[in-house]
């Protein structure tokens, strides 16, 4: 690991507990990165990249690897969730991240949109990707949101979950396309949502369609608890 090697981060906190998908309810130590390659309507982060809105020079910080682990350790957390903003963008300096988080015996998942394919040498070192490939409702492109063989090359590394976040029932065709396009595996679908009440309300219209379709459903814990405040 180099001293001063950095990564641009907008906040390290915990413990607290994995929200979404498979690891729900983990207690976990969670690492943001800044900046995205992505401008989802619905994004519950903007401080990470809308800089219309919000201040880098207030909202990021370099910081390095070695400051990041510390902190962690404090945490006492065996899983550690790299999340973003978009954390490959970062991929080359994040691979020394992850291998001090393997080197202390860590599982460490890495939250991605699935546009970058992750690099051969990051891929032994994360326990899982989960993906989180962007359908027509986040008002992205097409041909930026979506990225055929590079979710391709997570469904390939044997490590990836994918998690679609949907706002209703009739968006669910479209996520079933795009499993059948990429030959996707382990499929889940989350609600949108930063409020209790909308979560509950999408989870109970989202179940049965998702249940008919062979597919698991994540609801956002984190929200449910605590509601959408920052550092939970």
């Amino acid at each position: 690991m180099t001293p001063t090697e950095q990564l641009v981060v907008s906040e390290v906190f915990g413990p607290t507990f994995q929200g979404e998908g498979r690891s729900i309810g983990r207690r976990a130590g969670f690492v943001r990165l800044g900046r995205c390659n992505l401008a989802c309507a619905f994004c519950d982060t903007p401080y990470t990249w809308r800089w219309e809105d919000h201040d880098p020079a207030a909202e990021l910080t370099h910081t390095t690897v070695p400051a990041i682990v510390a902190r962690l350790e404090a945490m006492g957390v065996e899983l550690v969730v790299v999340t973003g903003g978009e954390p490959l963008l970062q991929q080359r300096r994040l691979v020394s991240l992850a291998r001090e988080i393997a080197r202390r015996g860590w599982e460490c998942e890495i939250e991605t949109a699935g546009t970058i394919a992750p690099a051969a040498d990051l891929v032994p070192l994360v326990s899982r990707f989960n993906v989180s490939p962007k359908l027509a409702n986040s008002a992205n492109p097409q041909d930026q949101r979506y990225k055929p063989a590079v979710l391709g090359a997570f469904e390939s590394t044997g490590r990836a979950s994918f998690k679609f976040v949907a706002c209703d029932p009739e968006d669910l065709d479209e996520v079933q396309a795009m499993v059948e396009d990429c030959g996707l595996g382990d499929v889940w679908v989350m609600p949108e949502g930063t409020e209790p009440t909308v979560l509950l309300e999408r989870s109970r219209r989202l179940a049965e369609p998702v249940l008919a379709r062979g597919w698991h459903l994540t609801t956002r814990l984190h929200v449910l608890l605590w509601g959408d405040v920052r550092g939970r």
